[in-house]
Formats: C-alpha cells, structure tokens, sequence
C-alpha cells in the first residue's frame, strides 16, 4: 500500500469538518482529492463504480436520502454525477445540525439546474490543485510564506538548479507521478490533456464540442500563459492556429467548460488604493492549473525549455502561481495581479484577511532579481499607503538556489525553499 503525502489542504478540510456539516473537495481530475479525502472518511461511495450504474440510478430517481446510509464522516467520490446527492445532504445537515458529516469530491462543477439549492451555510467548498513543490517534496521548506508576511528573516540555500526546475515543470505537481521511475512520469500531463478532450469536456454537461478547436484553445492559453490576454487575442490566436475563426461565443463556452474542469483559473486585477488616477488594466490574468498542461499542450520537450528561456520564465510564473495560491488558501489570503496602461506590472499582490499585503515579482533566473527588486519598489511609490498601508513585504520569487533578505529589505527567495 503506497504511502500517503501529507497535502496542505489536510488542515484546512479537518477544520472545516468541525463546524460545517459537509465539505466538497473540488479541483482537477488527478489532483489527489479523493486519496486525501479517504484519510478523513469512515465510509465511502464511490459514483464512478460502473457495476453499481444501476443500483446508483435506482436510488438516485427513487429514495436518494439511501446514499446517506453509512457511518459519518461519509464520503461520496466524484458526486456530481448524481446531483441529488447535494440536495439529500444539504436536507439531511439541516435535520441534523451534526458537523462533519459528509466529504463530497469533484473534478467538474455540475449542470447548473441539477441542484435545487446552493448548500449555503451547511455545505463548505474547498479548492484542491496539485502538489505544490513543498508537498511533492522538491522544496525543502526552510522558508515560509507566513514568516515572510510576519517580516522576519530569512536565509537558505535551495538544491533545486535550473535543470532541476524545467524536470518538475515538466512532469507537473501530479501525485501518482512521484510513484513513476524514469521518463514516463513526464507523460502524465500528455495523458491528461489527452482526457480532457476525448472525455471530460463531454462528460460535463453533455455537450458534444469540437476536440481540434478546444486544442487550439488551449493552445493559445498556454502561449500566453500567465499574461494579461484578453478574448479578442485569444480569438486571433486560435484563427493562426486552427485557421477558422471562432466566434466570441464558442471561445466563451469552451473557456466556461476548462474553467469548469478547473484546468483553468483566472487572476482578478488588484483594487489597491493608487497615489495617482494611472488607468488599470482589468482584463484576468488566466493561468493554467499546473506548468506540466503548458508543456503537454504545447508538446514542448525539455530541450526547446532549455533553449527558450525566456519564454520558460512564463512558464515558471504559472508554477509559482500554484505554488502561492497552495500556501496562501492555507493562510486565508488572496492572489491578484497590478498592470497599468503603460504596461508596468507587478506579477502577483498577497492580501491576507487581516488587511496586510504584499507584492511579488516572479524570475526564474538571478540576472533578473536587481530588475525585479527595483520594479516592487517603485510600486511601493505608487500606492497610497495612508490607505492601504505601507506592504508587509516585497518579494522576488526565484528559481535561483539563495533566499535572503536585501539591504533594501526586499525579500528573495527560491521556490525550493518556500512552504505556507
């Protein structure tokens, strides 16, 4: 029996077992959501299971509350294919007032009208993503997010290289691949891209789609990948690749349907006070939920990263984006993005609940850090600190093996020593 990896995620579900009713675990197919869900289950259900189709029809069209059945907590395992099962718990938990009674998991948000209400109140979401490099155990830890926002101090040195970086990037956070020896943990991602089209986006809603220009759509995300795009660039794109245009509406249901597998998530603008009336740009930043979708979708192989630095660094900044947005769901904070309309841009804003924020510049490389460091401090200049207050911290992000603090008191730190 293999060995189960801690996941960050762990705390935060325990917790929300002692004062919610029901927790739904959402998040990419593969991701690890019902191994980590079975560590906290006395009971199973598991919907996939095609010699029960039956049983689970019968049930599902004559008596649901029977899926109930079962010692608590009560896990039922990709449970949107039965949408009443939302329903029967949200009544169930009302009946009750038990805490911790049902785990549910998910690797699509259901059909809009298969549920009659929201579960508001009784049934808690949770957003599960891949390893981030702190779990999958590539990052050593020695430094923590939450240190960083305390503004304490800092020093380590990371074992990650360059070469190391562009193999995790590769073969993506997914937890089966640390059980795969050799070359073959990198076609995990392929194998998933490959599902997505041939099966998920089907499965969904049951909606037959074009699989060759959902490609191209996703293709096109991931040569923007982790940029400010709007629709109308991505429309472009996907004519220069598929060569047919797709209309605003298609492009609009088939980002829908990826954002709805949680293959994609958007970054929101940040709202911070400014000191001047400099127009933000508003358009999301879109990443992708792990690098390794990038690279399998693009069919890049590790030697075109090597001689494309430049454009792996975007590539890099996606990997960090789920490696931030990991540890801060884990710290209560939020992740935005600053790019004004002369193109200045800060890669990420840290806000955390209690009002503190943070800014970080995202390099894969040390060349980079000087520019990275003055680029934070000139955004310093430009908030209104009488509003939003002076940051908590200025961060570069690297992919460099040293993490310390500057003079200037910028932090810099590497990806394989960062934790929540």
């Amino acid at each position: 029996m293999k060995k189960y990896l801690p996941r960050i995620v762990d705390d935060i579900l325990k917790n929300k077992l002692e004062y919610m009713g029901a927790v739904v675990i959402e998040g990419l197919k593969w991701c690890g959501k019902s191994t980590t869900a079975k560590q906290f289950c006395k009971s199973l259900i598991e919907l996939q299971d095609p010699d029960k189709k039956i049983q689970y029809d019968n049930i599902s069209d004559t008596k649901p509350s029977l899926f109930l059945e079962g010692e608590k907590p009560r896990l039922f395992d990709e449970w949107q294919m039965y949408p009443v099962i939302w329903d029967s718990i949200r009544t169930d938990v009302d009946k009750t007032g038990l805490k911790g009674q049902y785990i549910l998991t998910g690797s699509a948000k259901p059909v809009e009208n298969g549920i009659m209400h929201t579960g508001t109140g009784r049934i808690s979401k949770l957003l599960m993503r891949t390893m981030s490099l702190y779990e999958s155990g590539d990052s050593d830890g020695k430094v923590s997010l939450k240190d960083i926002i305390s503004g304490k101090d800092i020093s380590a040195v990371s074992n990650l290289n360059i070469d190391d970086i562009i193999n995790i990037m590769i073969r993506g956070g997914w937890p089966e691949t640390l059980n795969i020896s050799g070359d073959n943990k990198f076609k995990v991602a392929k194998e998933y891209v490959r599902s997505v089209f041939e099966e998920d986006v089907k499965l969904i809603d049951g909606i037959q789609r074009d699989k060759i220009k959902m490609e191209a759509l996703l293709k096109s995300i991931s040569r923007n990948i982790s940029t400010a795009t709007n629709k109308k660039t991505i429309i472009n794109d996907v004519s220069t690749i598929f060569r047919e245009e797709l209309s605003r509406p298609t492009v609009d249901d088939y980002l829908t349907t990826l954002e709805k597998l949680f293959v994609l998530e958007y970054v929101p603008a940040t709202n911070l006070n400014l000191r001047s009336s400099t127009q933000l740009r508003t358009n999301p930043k879109i990443e992708l939920a792990d690098p390794s979708i990038v690279v399998a979708s693009l069919g890049l192989t590790k030697e075109d990263l090597i001689n494309d630095l430049n454009f792996t660094g975007f590539i890099f900044e996606n990997m960090c984006y789920r490696d931030l947005r990991v540890y801060a769901d884990s710290l209560g904070a939020d992740l935005f993005y600053y790019r004004d309309n002369k193109d200045f841009e800060i890669d990420f804003i840290l806000r955390c609940e209690n009002g503190k924020w943070g800014a970080i510049e995202v390099k894969l490389g040390a060349k980079q850090i000087e520019e990275a460091a003055q680029s934070l401090k000139k955004f310093r200049e430009k908030v209104d600190l009488e509003k939003s207050g002076e940051p908590a911290f200025l961060l570069v992000l690297t992919g460099s093996e040293l993490s310390y603090v500057r003079e200037d008191g910028v932090y810099v730190v590497s990806i394989g020593n960062l934790k929540n």
